[in-house]
């Protein structure tokens, strides 16, 4: 079993540069598929993410993975809102934890965003600690490889999109306190 590598932190430069694309031929090399390997390994030792992309643990490649969570935390919000409008006040249980899968996105592409953006609270694994509300788009469609070289096209709504929107931003050099308001920052 792979290790977890060490999450760079902001203001490392690998963190601000443009990532690199992937060769067909190089998904499946020992290198890639042990890059992804150790990702999951590495978010999986978070207590808070759900998206890791390769610039933050060093790799300038166009890789991240989304932990499934994220479809659970959209499904939780959902259940809540319903339950609001029922106007039924009692809390739901949190979901349950468990051992999650990751979806795997490689050279990655939006192609297409909704025109409603809502704004959110973000924070960041290589900037810890920090918090702050970035408005993103609604929906967000992206085609991309997964890690077996097979092409996919994936359409999220509000936290999923959300997260990939900040996990492709990553990858472009970008980071959410780029684009932030509100920012909360450790005492």
């Amino acid at each position: 079993m792979l290790q977890a590598l060490p999450i760079v932190k902001e203001p490392h430069a690998v963190l601000r540069k443009l990532a690199h694309d992937i060769t067909l031929s190089e998904i499946s090399s020992k290198k890639i598929q042990n890059l992804i390997a150790s990702m999951k390994e590495t978010l999986k030792g978070t207590t808070d993410g759900v998206g890791l992309a390769a610039p933050q643990v060093g790799e300038s490649l166009r890789i991240f993975i989304v932990s499934e969570e994220a479809e659970e935390i959209d499904r939780h919000e959902a259940a809540k809102r319903k339950q609001k409008d029922s106007h039924n006040h009692e809390e739901s249980r949190p979901y349950p934890a468990r051992q999650w899968k990751y979806y795997v996105f490689i050279n990655p592409k939006a192609i297409s965003r909704s025109r409603k953006k809502l704004e959110g609270a973000e924070g960041c694994l290589s900037v810890p600690g920090v918090f702050g509300s970035v408005k993103r788009h609604e929906k967000i469609t992206v085609q991309a490889y997964d890690e077996h070289g097979k092409k996919f096209t994936c359409g999220k709504s509000r936290f999923f999109a959300r997260v990939m929107q900040h996990e492709l931003d990553h990858l472009e050099g970008t980071l959410f306190i780029d684009a932030a308001t509100h920012i909360v920052k450790p005492a």
